[in-house]
């Protein structure tokens, strides 16, 4: 493991797997730099795969003010870490901090799985959010991560995510939620020099696919659909995956 320190002090974890050109990965809300362990050891061979922990999960550390502009700048301490031109993918929550960091930064390419952009309205969300942090100060943190996760994709969602561990990062999730429902597909800068690829789960709900299609409308960039599979196409599909990797960067 290795770390850096981002712009106001925080140090921010990273692994590094295999050799060649560096592509760091940003994971979701309900993740670590371990949701990335199918994807590193299939690429490399070819490339230097670097798994970040965002603030506030796994190794890494938290700031006092929370703001996603904070996760940006963690992002790009990593990417100025790892060396000269570094493909940058994003997942989930992941997805939305690299496309806002891709503005910016100085990359290869840029592949985001599922940003979690919302387009259009967001119904139930202002109100989810007030929920959510009532629930937390009464103490029912896993009946908050709970509700998250159903607002945004069902009782299916649920049952897929193992609700008990999360809650222990129950305020980073209800923190992440605000910025998402305040994060609009029309505010990021889609002025990104890179080469973009969005990836999306066959099985993923028609909200999800209409944020894909918006940001990948913006970017100029490609889509492709992982068959058989929804938001979890890490675990779920690796190997479609890696293919949809490997066939845009080779």
């Amino acid at each position: 493991m290795q770390t850096v320190v981002s712009a106001d002090g925080t140090e921010i974890a990273y692994e590094s797997r295999g050799n060649g050109r560096p592509i760091v990965l940003v994971h979701g809300i309900a993740g670590s730099k371990e949701s990335w362990r199918t994807i590193p050891e299939r690429l490399a061979d070819d490339f230097r795969a670097v798994a970040m922990d965002r603030r506030g999960r796994g190794d890494s550390g938290d700031g006092d003010r929370y703001a996603l502009q904070r996760e940006v700048e963690d992002v790009q301490a990593v990417l100025d870490a790892v060396g000269d031109d570094p493909v940058l993918f994003g997942h989930s929550f992941g997805g939305l901090v690299a496309l806002e960091a891709a503005a910016d930064a100085d990359i290869d390419s840029l592949l985001l799985y599922e940003p979690a952009v919302v387009v259009g309205e967001h119904p139930g969300g202002v109100q989810r959010a007030a929920r959510m942090r009532d629930l937390l100060a009464a103490g029912d943190r896993e009946q908050a991560v709970e509700l998250f996760f159903r607002g945004f994709g069902g009782q299916e969602l649920v049952d897929e995510m193992p609700i008990a561990a999360i809650a222990g990062i129950a305020e980073t999730v209800v923190r992440e939620h605000d910025v998402v429902v305040e994060y609009g597909v029309d505010e990021f800068d889609a002025d990104v020099d890179a080469p973009a690829r969005l990836v999306v789960g066959e099985a993923s709900d028609d909200h999800v696919n209409r944020a894909v299609d918006a940001v990948a409308d913006r970017l100029g960039a490609d889509v492709v659909t992982l068959a058989e599979t929804g938001h979890h196409g890490l675990e779920t599909a690796p190997a479609q995956l890696e293919d949809a990797v490997r066939s845009f960067l080779d």
